[in-house]
Parts: structure tokens; C-alpha cells; sequence
């Protein structure tokens, strides 16, 4: 059923504009159209099969040739639109057009605008991956041994990015358990003097607000090294889908 559903919308969005590329979980097209198929990579990796199969879709604005990356999922009747993968590669105007289609020829799908996501640095993983090399490159240059070019050095940099988040991922762990001990003998040292003066409840009160400010910026730390290491994942999650499709569209053309 998700099977001819999802050949079904692949017609339908020829109206508004080409297909240039399909991304699949857990769907098979037969026979498969001419353009690159790759698995989802952000789902494949997560190694398990809570998550509905779907089709995300690069489709291209037939009347100004923006870009726009759809993903059905026909189990849920619903369609999201992706911002962060088609970074700067569509106006307002060609997004507004393109929902406007989507109410109107999928009026049963449910259509859903994601945006970067602030806490997994969606944004910064756009603009990084875009300084390298554009979606529009590796989707549509007739060059593509000099967009492959930029897509290997778009993944040493994840790599190197993956590397620098466990400096700061073991930097933090291995100063968290000492710097909290030491802050908790000092607070008990120097604040002890002041029992007399303030009271047994309002040291101890004291004494527990200093050690836990510490122990939140410690946890702070960790989180951001946690974000940085999800934000080097995604770069070469991107530059992995970007030699994906150059690779199949090499066997297209041969």
C-alpha cells in the first residue's frame, strides 16, 4: 500500500516541477524512475523500526528552478517540509507556491514546515555544509569529478569536527569529578568560618547552592560537547548523502 502511495505521489509532484532525487526507508519503487535513489541515512542509522516508512523527495520548482526536499509519510497521511537540507537554495515566494501545491493536490496530508532546529545546530551544520559545497552542485552540475572534489573535503571536515567534539567530550569528563570534589572541600573550608556568624542552616544552604552552580556548569559543558559531536554526525551524514548521489547519478549517465 506505502509502496504504490508513494508511486503515486512521485506523478503527482510532476506537475509542480522535477524529481531530482529520491531518498527511501522501508519503500521500494518498481521499477525505479531515473533519477538517484539512496536509503535515508538520518533513519538508517538509528537501528530501529519505530520510525514509518517514507520518501523524501529533492524537487525543483518548475516555474524558478528553486530547490525543496519533501518527505511523505504515508502511514501518518503526512508531509514535511524540510527547510534545513535545501539551506538558501528557495525563496519565500517558491515556498509559499510550494505549499499552496502540496494543500492542493495531497488535500488528504497533513503538511508540516520544519525549521533548524536551534539545540542540534541545524543551522550551523547548513551553513558549514554550504560553504563547501551546494545542494544545487550535487544535484545538477554537469561536473562531477570537481563537485565530488568538494564533497571529500566537506567530509574530512566532518571528521575532523567528529574528532575535535571528543577533545571536549573526555576534557570535560575527566575534569568533572575533580573540579567538583575540590569546589566542595573549599566551599566547606571557607565557608565553614562563617557558621557562627550566619548559622548552621544558612551555610549549609550556601555550601549547596555553590557546589550545584558548579555541578550546572559542568553539565553544561557536557551538553554543548553532546551537541557538538551531533552537529559533526550530521556534516558527514550530509557529505555521505551528497556522494550517494553523485555516485548515482554517474551510473545514470553511464
Amino acid at each position: 500500500m506505502a509502496d504504490a502511495e508513494a508511486r503515486r505521489i512521485l506523478d503527482a509532484l510532476r506537475a509542480f516541477g522535477p524529481t531530482l532525487s529520491i531518498k527511501l526507508y522501508r519503500l521500494t519503487l518498481d521499477p525505479a524512475p531515473a533519477v538517484p535513489l539512496l536509503p535515508c541515512l538520518d533513519h538508517e542509522a538509528m537501528l530501529h523500526a519505530t520510525v514509518a516508512p517514507h520518501m523524501a523527495v529533492y524537487v525543483q520548482d518548475g516555474s524558478s528552478g528553486d530547490l525543496h526536499e519533501l518527505v511523505f509519510i504515508p502511514e501518518r497521511r503526512v508531509v514535511e517540509v524540510d527547510t534545513v537540507s535545501t539551506w538558501e537554495e528557495h525563496s519565500t515566494e517558491s515556498s509559499h507556491r510550494m505549499q499552496a501545491m502540496l494543500g492542493r493536490v495531497f488535500p488528504e496530508y497533513q503538511v508540516k514546515v520544519d525549521g533548524p532546529s536551534w539545540w542540534r545546530g541545524e543551522r550551523r551544520v547548513a551553513e558549514a555544509c554550504r560553504a563547501q559545497v551546494s545542494l544545487r552542485d550535487v544535484l545538477l552540475a554537469s561536473d562531477l569529478a570537481a563537485v565530488k572534489a568538494r564533497v571529500d573535503r566537506l567530509q574530512t571536515i566532518g571528521a575532523l569536527m567528529e574528532k575535535q567534539s571528543r577533545v571536549t567530550s573526555w576534557g570535560v569528563r575527566t575534569m568533572t569529578a575533580p573540579l567538583l570534589a575540590a569546589t566542595g572541600v573549599i566551599s566547606y573550608l571557607a565557608l565553614g568560618r562563617l557558621r557562627i556568624s550566619l548559622g548552621e542552616t544558612q551555610v549549609s544552604l550556601m555550601q549547596s547552592a555553590v557546589v550545584g552552580l558548579a555541578g550546572a556548569a559542568f553539565l553544561y559543558y557536557g551538553m554543548k560537547a553532546v551537541q557538538l559531536t551531533e552537529m559533526a554526525n550530521r556534516v558527514w551524514k550530509r557529505s555521505a548523502e551528497y556522494s550517494l548521489i553523485l555516485a548515482e547519478r554517474k551510473r545514470l549517465q553511464n
